[in-house]
């Protein structure tokens, strides 16, 4: 906005401001990123749940029928191993959601910061207005006093 001193509103922290949308906006990426990334070992918590249940009904299912001792020992490991696996990924899934909440957390400050800049500058423009509108009431009220003289002078 320019007025009749021909100044154009400047916000001098523009490039901080700027600055911090643009850490806003990866820290956006970065939560978007992380809800990915727990989406992925939610599923493979899933998966791996399937997997405990697929090898608890086969050894059920081992166990009334006539079997080997060693496939006996071989269905147990694997159901040892399925079992680990889960706990795995549960402990995955747990990492991750530690890991959104972090991600979570620095969005709110990063946007808080951001947030403060575009008030602030808003502020700044505001002032600049008034700093302008009464510049001009000024210059109005200078040109009806000249005009206001030369009429009584005549």
């Amino acid at each position: 906005m320019t007025g009749p001193s021909g100044t154009t509103f400047r916000f001098k922290l523009e490039r901080v401001r700027a600055l911090r949308e643009r850490a806003e906006d990866a820290a956006k990426e970065a939560v978007a990123g992380a809800m990915r990334a727990r989406l992925h070992s939610e599923r493979e918590l899933a998966a791996a749940t399937r997997r405990v249940a697929m090898a608890c009904d086969a050894q059920l299912v081992a166990t009334g029928a006539p079997t080997t001792a060693m496939d006996l020992v071989a269905r147990q490991a694997y159901l040892e191993r399925t079992e680990r696996a889960h706990h795995a990924r549960q402990e995955d899934l747990g990492r991750r959601d530690h890991a959104l909440e972090e991600r979570r957390r620095e969005l709110t400050h990063a946007a808080r910061e951001h947030q403060a800049l575009e008030r602030l500058k808003e502020h700044r423009r505001s002032d600049h207005q008034r700093e302008q509108a009464r510049q001009e009431s000024i210059a109005l009220d200078e040109i009806a006093i000249n005009g206001f003289r030369r009429r009584a002078a005549a």
